[in-house]
């Protein structure tokens, strides 16, 4: 045991100098990681899916808006947005499956998998045609639900993570946590365990710009479970899989629906832009200022303001504030 707490207080330590750059049915509720609800607004139920359930948390009414959150995060990671989002949208965010309070699958962790179990969960709570946002992992399930259906998607934002197979490789010696992830099992599952938790997830956390803008407590409680990590490394393993089928079915597969970008200003930047250019034809990049891998809770004023501009949530005639100007529909 003292051997293995050696090994991942190392490990964390040398990560710190190798990160990204800039440094159906409805089921019962489940009870979640501390507070449940961040407003009197917010619903939350199950919809039983391919390989399970998944946990969503809706809000708002009008045009159905999808928000898909990352690693090692749940839709906590939307709390700040998803009000201002929900003015003129149905918000509905979704814990991938696997993660947060969905259960966990046996399989299916392939991002055009998981799209299509999303999308199963989408066509259980009415709604066919939506808008799509997603965040890191998030940003990866996303790409292939807009290329595999892309009558059923309007418009998609993809938020801090270029595409597999178009750039997100470029990264993986930048940070030891793509390849620890990516692991056979059991290596991750026997070097990290419940009470290592805050020392790796923090270690992430505390590489962004504003790491204090992170529910830190919450995210720990959530991959505090051996099932949850072994899901989110799961996501990882699969990766090598994801690029290559994106790389097979790019060029036949592009996206012709308006695409934003965003980038977090001392992380990923254009550089989600750049990625995305090579996959899809009308590609618009914002980068959200004094923020990094986080920009939903490192600038959710920024963020939100932006993502409503794009989904068309601003009055027509109102004036565009410049900063905001790579966000316009």
């Amino acid at each position: 045991m003292r051997a293995r707490r050696g090994l991942v207080a190392a490990a964390t330590a040398v990560a710190a100098l190798l990160l990204l750059p800039g440094a159906a049915p409805v089921l019962a509720e489940p009870q979640g990681h501390g507070p449940s609800r961040p407003g009197p607004s917010f619903t939350h139920g199950r919809v039983a899916v391919d390989g399970g359930a998944l946990h969503y948390v809706r809000t708002g009414s009008g045009p159905p808006l999808v928000l898909l959150h990352g690693w090692p995060e749940t839709w906590w990671s939307w709390r700040h947005v998803m009000p201002e989002l929900a003015r003129e949208h149905t918000v509905i965010a979704f814990d991938l499956p696997g993660l947060g309070d969905s259960t966990v699958p046996s399989d299916g962790y392939d991002k055009a998998t998981t799209a299509r179990r999303i999308r199963q969960a989408v066509h259980a709570l009415g709604f066919r045609q939506i808008e799509l946002m997603g965040h890191d992992v998030g940003a990866l399930v996303a790409y292939p639900y807009a290329r595999d259906f892309p009558d059923e998607v309007t418009r998609v934002a993809v938020v801090e993570s270029p595409l597999l197979g178009f750039g997100l490789e470029d990264f993986y010696g930048r940070s030891w946590h793509f390849l620890f992830n990516s692991s056979p099992a059991p290596i991750p599952e026997k070097i990290m365990d419940n009470e290592d938790v805050p020392t790796y997830l923090g270690m992430m956390f505390d590489r962004t710009y504003k790491p204090e803008a992170l529910d830190r407590k919450r995210y720990f409680a959530a991959y505090a479970n051996p099932a949850k990590r072994t899901a989110g490394y799961e996501y990882y393993r699969a990766f090598a899989a994801d690029a290559a089928e994106n790389q097979a079915k790019a060029a036949a597969n592009r996206l012709t629906m308006p695409v934003l970008a965003v980038g977090g200003q001392y992380q990923f930047g254009p550089l989600v832009g750049t990625s995305f250019a090579q996959v899809a034809d009308d590609v618009r990049t914002a980068i959200v200022p004094e923020a990094g891998h986080y920009p939903a809770e490192e600038n959710p004023q920024f963020t939100a303001a932006c993502a409503n501009l794009f989904f068309g949530a601003t009055p027509p005639g109102q004036p565009t504030p410049p900063d905001l100007a790579a966000c316009a529909p």
